[in-house]
């Protein structure tokens, strides 16, 4: 799957497919009609409360896209000392999210030589160790 532009509608149709939910449940979970049902499989983006209750329903973490996105493309830290750390009222999240989908797609790049591992450490920030035990791993 590729995570440079998410489209969540049809993820979301993949999904329901998949899990064989029938449309009357989804529409009563939802509390929507049917047709604003389906015109939710097209939609590029939803608000956070549908996606959480397509998430809910599903059984399927939708966020965790948006996650793996911004863990492969979002942007270097600022250098040490850089800037002032500001304390956040939002809590932090001390590991990042490294899913099956996300070590199989690293694990590729090296495989296929289209980056060294030290390419790897440092474009995604993984820490050495955890590369390697992924190597041995898998």
């Amino acid at each position: 799957m590729d995570l440079k532009e998410i489209n969540i509608g049809p993820l979301i149709k993949m999904e329901v497919e998949n899990s064989d939910i029938d449309i009357s449940r989804i529409c009563n979970f939802m509390k929507c009609t049917e047709q604003e049902a389906v015109d939710m499989y097209t939609q590029h983006e939803l608000s956070t409360d549908l996606l959480l209750k397509w998430s809910k329903l599903l059984k399927y973490d939708f966020f965790r896209l948006y996650s793996q996105h911004l863990i492969f493309y979002a942007p270097q830290k600022d250098p040490v000392g850089a800037h002032i750390k500001k304390k956040s009222m939002l809590p932090s999240f001390r590991k990042n999210l490294y899913t099956s989908e996300m070590i199989r797609f690293i694990l590729e790049l090296i495989r296929t030589e289209k980056k060294s591992k030290k390419e790897v450490i440092e474009e995604y920030n993984i820490p050495k160790t955890t590369l390697h035990k992924w190597l041995d791993k898998y």
